[in-house]
């Protein structure tokens, strides 16, 4: 019995130690320190390895941490670390939307780091991930934006493209403007803080040549307040947009 009491013991004291370095690791992450914030993920999934959503957060950091490093390489070589525990957080918690969401973001975050053939490959993979995730969370805004940001990709693509998108898919999957927008309007009756639904959404109605929505809804997304890591990159290509119109 006392054998029992001691396991016991040992086990809620390495529960306790995890928790209390995620709680430290998420103030890293608030504070967009993805490399201070793993000091502090890593060794609490040491001690529970099985934890989607402690996954989800380290796939997270090694996500934030490729916008400082300086070669597409080392850039690439985070991104598979991203996906290797998005991919284990799915293994683990099959139903949670969280870790499907995090496959479609790392390879969102690939793609402009691929050739073309290997862009269309990981679109589809985006597909696959942001849809699950939308199922099993239809609540989720993000899952939402990346099925927009997936049928605005595939509705803007040219026609080299377009035939390379053939191959992969063997036939060309339906998606259009028009559902682009239908996806990121859904994202900000969501979540109307977040910035980058606008922009997109902006960014959207310009490859239609819907001017005066682009401008509109741009315009919307650049006047709000940067909140998350990525929000100055989005905006960056919301003005770029402006400038093309």
């Amino acid at each position: 019995m006392n054998i029992l009491f001691c396991i016991a013991g040992i086990a809620l004291c390495s529960s306790g130690l995890a928790n209390d370095l995620v709680r430290q690791g998420d103030a890293m992450d608030q504070l967009f320190k993805p490399d201070e914030a793993l000091k502090h993920y890593l060794p609490a999934e040491k001690q529970t390895p099985q934890d989607a959503s402690l996954l989800v957060k380290i796939a997270r950091q090694y996500v934030f941490r490729m916008d400082d490093l300086k070669t597409n390489a080392d850039k690439m070589s985070s991104a598979k670390t991203a996906l290797s525990y998005a991919q284990r957080a799915v293994k683990a918690a099959p139903n949670n939307a969280d870790g499907h969401l995090a496959i479609a973001i790392v390879y969102g975050k690939m793609t402009p780091l691929m050739g073309n053939r290997e862009k269309i490959e990981a679109s589809k993979k985006i597909k696959e991930a942001a849809e699950k995730a939308t199922k099993l969370n239809p609540g989720d805004d993000y899952a939402w934006h990346l099925l927009g940001r997936w049928h605005q990709a595939l509705a803007g693509m040219n026609n080299i493209t377009r035939g390379i998108a053939r191959l992969v898919y063997g036939e060309l999957p339906t998606a259009s403007n028009e559902e682009a927008v239908t996806c990121l309007k859904r994202a900000i009756s969501l979540k109307p803080d977040r910035l980058i639904h606008y922009i997109e959404l902006g960014r959207t109605y310009a490859q239609m040549g819907k001017k005066e929505e682009a401008r509109k809804e741009i315009n919307q997304g650049l006047s709000m307040p940067n909140r998350e890591k990525d929000d100055p990159e989005t905006k960056r290509r919301g003005r770029e947009t402006l400038q093309s119109l």
